[in-house]
């Protein structure tokens, strides 16, 4: 943290809590005492803050309630627009962690953007009260778990996981080197080398029951590799890309679908009747065939041979579960 940046946080801190004790500026910040009485001298010296220490609540506060919004320190400047996307990002980033992992990590953003706003807190206020996010199929996670396979990311070593798989319904120890996190649908994912099993897999955050960072160092995949064992298949399963779908919309479906990524290198056309043909490259079918039955009698699947297969039985189970 810079210098610079450090002088903000100090204000912000003051904004948003009214009366900080230094243990939480020494904390929060990663200074010394000697560090933050300098930083404070500078405010008050170059800056003119008003910063006084109140031995009744034991910490810092401005001597009037709104002399913070009167410093003006150099190297942040925000126009109405820039501020307006900064409430955005905060309260999106918020919303979508259904699960709880990062909300210790945004909350601290979440101060230094009304910090900046200063008097704009108000509107910022409201804005967030407007927008709604909506997490349908997030699940709930462990902090404790998130934040071990992170810290192994950022440090490149092992993990040792006791990992629970829902479809296979049995919990088994691995040894793994992270290679990055994923947020797929509301929930995570860690891909990461399996020694186990030799080969990549991908690992829901919330079927890892126990993470242990391990002092070996994690063993690297290409960028090329992982883009072949993931990107080219559809969806979250793993695995290169083995067999081609061809999906072929009713005009009125296509309306919404031709909008939609479905693969990162899918191909698309209309055929002279308004018809909408999309084909991609997949591995495993699960993913692939929930999001074709959502489409009902819209989409007919004219390759391969084995997916519309596939699709036909399990309407035929699902017909079968009402009679």
């Amino acid at each position: 943290m810079s210098d610079l940046e450090r002088l903000h946080r100090i204000k912000y801190m003051i904004q948003a809590r009214k009366c900080v004790p230094i243990q939480e500026f020494l904390y929060e910040l990663e200074i010394s005492k000697a560090t933050f009485k300098r930083d404070l001298e500078y405010l008050r010296d170059r800056m003119n803050a008003s910063i006084v220490f109140d031995r009744a609540e034991g910490g810092y506060r401005f001597d009037k309630p709104n002399a913070g919004e009167k410093i003006e320190l150099p190297g942040l400047w925000f126009s109405e627009k820039e501020a307006t996307a900064l409430v955005l990002m905060q309260h999106l980033l918020d919303n979508l962690d259904q699960g709880g992992l990062i909300s210790s990590h945004i909350d601290p953003l979440v101060e230094i953007i009304d910090g900046i706003l200063g008097q704009s807190e108000v509107s910022a206020k409201e804005l967030r009260k407007r927008i709604k996010v909506f997490g349908m199929s997030a699940r709930k996670n462990s902090l404790e778990n998130f934040e071990e396979v992170g810290n192994a990311l950022l440090k490149r070593q092992r993990l040792q996981i006791e990992y629970y798989s829902k479809g296979a319904n049995e919990t088994t120890s691995r040894e793994v080197s992270p290679q990055r996190l994923i947020f797929y649908r509301d929930n995570w994912y860690l891909d990461a080398y399996c020694h186990m099993r030799k080969g990549l897999r991908s690992f829901a955050i919330d079927g890892i029951r126990k993470a242990e960072l391990l002092n070996k160092k994690a063993e690297e995949t290409s960028e090329k590799d992982l883009h072949e064992n993931f990107a080219e298949s559809y969806g979250i399963f793993s695995g290169k890309a083995t067999q081609r779908a061809k999906l072929r919309f009713t005009p009125e479906r296509a309306r919404w679908v031709a909008g939609e990524t479905w693969h990162g290198q899918q191909i698309s056309s209309f055929d002279k009747d308004g018809y909408y043909i999309l084909e991609f490259d997949y591995n495993q079918d699960p993913e692939l065939v929930m999001e074709i039955l959502k489409h009902g009698s819209e989409v007919e699947i004219m390759a391969p041979a084995s997916l519309r297969k596939r699709v036909k039985d399990e309407l035929k189970k699902s017909l079968s579960n009402y009679q």
